[in-house]
Parts: structure tokens; sequence; C-alpha cells
């Protein structure tokens, strides 16, 4: 095909420049005037924050071969105002849905980590107590807890009727407006050096400049209307880095405020773009939807997912970020539960150790979680592993050649 390069290890893609529709920094914006107030220290800080997860990475590595070296190149870059982000990584994965991704490369990363170490905290100072999506300490867990928290104060401890509403956002990720985002983030950065790198993040169009790593036949499985190719350059965040998911953030940032204070729900949480709203009366969630969905359209260019919109019982159970809060207890879901057994009865026994002991930490943040630890602990009996006495974790094991491939899932018979 015209355009495309095709090696033995990844799938490389050349594509032509695209007119970008998007307001591209001014030139007083560029000028070195504009006094870039941090540190190298400050750099090497987000590089060490960068490789937490990074660090066995082929940009990682080859990043590390002369740190000192790149460090202090990316810190002039970034002094005198010269600093452009490289080329993407692109790749599909296909769990729990396929959805296309894009890495940036790990400089960039860098100075991601750099930007958000910055100004982040500024933001966290305004967001409210239940947005907990990719903020410090407001993970998963935390958003299970806090909505089992008001399910049980709205119901009086299971013993009240109450309705819960919950709505997705359509195509969320790929439908940011910039330029709605660039207004938010300008509120409350002032400095204009800062404001001029955070508009090179986030108007920089990864597309441009990307490699396309996988199968190329995995892309057709992403529907049409969730892929960033599709989508015009001044719509969409590329998912995958934390600059997105810090940005995503800010622009639902009012939408928290207007659900809050604007409508008055007292029990309402949010996690990236799902979000629950509890209330004694349907009738009286029906009303703030069609708020909510004015708002959305009007503020923030967004619309609800309605195939996604679910308006029942909280009695039924309140299905949120992985996991079911039903009356007296909080259970991992159920597809989840079934998709981990199936994993560990099935996949190589070398792989077995990290992949059994995540999903026992999974299980264990459920208060109703003994009953799944219990059954993965047989399965990886069966497997032959070890298992801890408070059936919390399975212990390492030295396969040799014969153990590459699982064991039967059935006890041998007798001797």
């Amino acid at each position: 095909m015209h355009g495309i390069r095709i090696s033995t290890t990844a799938t490389r893609i050349t594509t032509t420049r695209l007119t970008s529709s998007v307001p591209e920094p001014s030139a007083d914006q560029t000028k070195s005037a504009h006094h870039p107030d941090f540190t190298f220290e400050e750099l090497v800080q987000a590089y060490f924050d960068c490789r937490k997860s990074k660090r066995n990475s082929g940009s990682a590595l080859a990043f590390e071969q002369r740190l000192e070296r790149n460090l202090f190149r990316l810190y002039d870059e970034l002094k005198t105002n010269r600093y452009q982000p490289g080329k993407s990584i692109c790749f599909v994965i296909t769990r729990p849905k396929p959805r296309e991704v894009w890495a940036a490369d790990f400089r960039d990363r860098i100075v991601h980590h750099l930007f958000y170490n910055r100004v982040a905290p500024r933001f966290y100072a305004s967001f409210i107590a239940d947005s907990c999506a990719c903020i410090p300490g407001r993970g998963t867990l935390y958003g299970a807890k806090r909505l089992e928290s008001k399910v049980r104060s709205i119901t009086q401890n299971w013993s009240q009727p109450a309705h819960y509403l919950k709505l997705d956002l359509a195509n969320f990720f790929v439908s940011i407006d910039k330029r709605i985002l660039r207004e938010q983030l300008a509120k409350r950065i002032h400095e204009p050096w800062w404001i001029a790198l955070v508009e090179t993040i986030l108007f920089h169009d990864p597309r441009q400049d990307y490699e396309l790593r996988g199968n190329p036949a995995l892309l057709e499985r992403v529907p049409a209307h969730k892929r960033l190719t599709n989508h015009p350059a001044n719509l969409g965040l590329p998912i995958g880095n934390l600059s997105s998911q810090f940005f995503a953030n800010v622009y639902l940032n009012e939408l928290d405020q207007f659900v809050k204070h604007q409508i008055g729900a007292k029990h309402y949480i949010r996690y990236v773009d799902d979000f629950i709203l509890l209330h004694e009366s349907p009738q009286w969630l029906n009303a703030a939807k069609v708020r909510i969905e004015t708002f959305l359209a009007e503020r923030l260019a967004a619309k609800i997912n309605q195939s996604k919109t679910i308006l029942q019982p909280v009695a039924r159970g309140v299905d949120f970020v992985g996991q079911v809060i039903k009356p007296w207890r909080r259970e991992v879901r159920k597809r989840s539960t079934n998709e981990a057994m199936r994993k560990v009865a099935t996949m190589p026994a070398s792989e077995l150790f990290e992949t059994a002991n995540s999903y026992f930490g999974l299980f264990r943040q459920s208060s109703a979680g003994h009953h799944q630890c219990a059954k993965l602990a047989n399965i990886l009996r069966r497997r032959g592993h070890t298992i801890s006495g408070d059936v919390t974790k399975t212990y390492r094991k030295n396969y040799g050649a014969s153990h590459a491939n699982p064991l039967p899932m059935q006890p041998p018979g007798p001797v």
C-alpha cells in the first residue's frame, strides 16, 4: 500500500501531515521571554516518576543507555523553547473490548510528568471528593467503597428503597474538544511558559508521526467512531498517556460541579466517564438526566450513551468500577471472576505466579471476596501451587521444561 512500510518486528506507517484546524500557539508564547521556571532536579524527578511503570519498555531502556546526556538535552530543549513531541506508538488492545491505545515516546512521557507534577495539585484542590479516576489515592477501590457508603446512607443500611441512575458518555476520549479544554486549563495555569507547554502537549496530533505495532487487522475490530484517526484534529485525546488522563478529569470537573451544586445531587460519584446518581425518587433522577444532557451538549459538546443508561432500584445491585454493590456485601463482577478462573486454569505455568497473585489482590478488594479467593486457590492447588494459610496469595514455583503447558483441571485418579 502507498505510504506504508512493513518490517518483521512492527508495522510502521508513514503518514502524511494532516491539516489541523486547531489553533497553533502564538508567536508570543514561544518567545524566550517566557521564562521556564523549573529546575533540572524537577526534570530528574519527572524521569523517576515516569520510569516506575515503564522501566523495561524499549524506549525507556534506550533513553537510559545515555541517561545523563538525554536528560540534559531534554532540559536544554525545554529551557530554550525548542521542545517538540516525538513519534507515538499505536496498538490495539482487545480486552475488555477492542480499542486504540496511543503511547507517547519515553522522553515525551517525562515531559508529561514534569507538567503534571507542577500543575496538577492546583486542579486537584478544586475537584470534588467524588471524582475518583487517575487521582492519587482515588482508584477503583476508593470508588467502590465510596459508592457503597453512599448506598448504605440513602437506604439507611438497606432498610429503605432507593434508585440509581448510571450514565456513560458516548465516545468520550475521541470526542473531547481541545479548544474547550484549553479554556479550562488556562483558568488555573497563568504562567505563560507552562500554558505554552500544555498547549504543545494538548494540540500535538500523534497521527502525524506514529508507528503501528501488532497486527494491522486488529484495527478493523475497533469501531470506526472510536478511532482517533477518524475524527477532526480539534477533537480527541490519545488513550494511554498520563496527560490524557489528567486532561479528562479537568474536562469533566465542570460536570461534577454542575451535578453537585446546580442539580443538587447529594449522592453522586464519577470514575472517568462513568457516573452514578442516587435518589429515593426515579422521577427526580429522570429530571436530572434531562438537565445533564442539556448541560453536556451546551458546555462540553458531549452526549450520553443511551444504550448504557441504567435506572433501577439499588437492591438489584449496582455495578461500578468492576464491583457490584449488593445488600450487605460488595463483590467482584461475575464476568471478571469467570475470566480470572478461565485464565488461571489454562495459561502457561511460567506466567502463573504474577497473574494469580494479581487476581488474589483483586478479589481481596471486595468485602465478599473470600469465596472467589478459595475458588482460585483450588485451581492453583490442582496445578501444583502452594497457597498461603489465609488464602490470599500463592508462592513462586520453579518449573522445568515439562511444565511449560497447563496441568489438567481434574485431579488424578487413585494410584
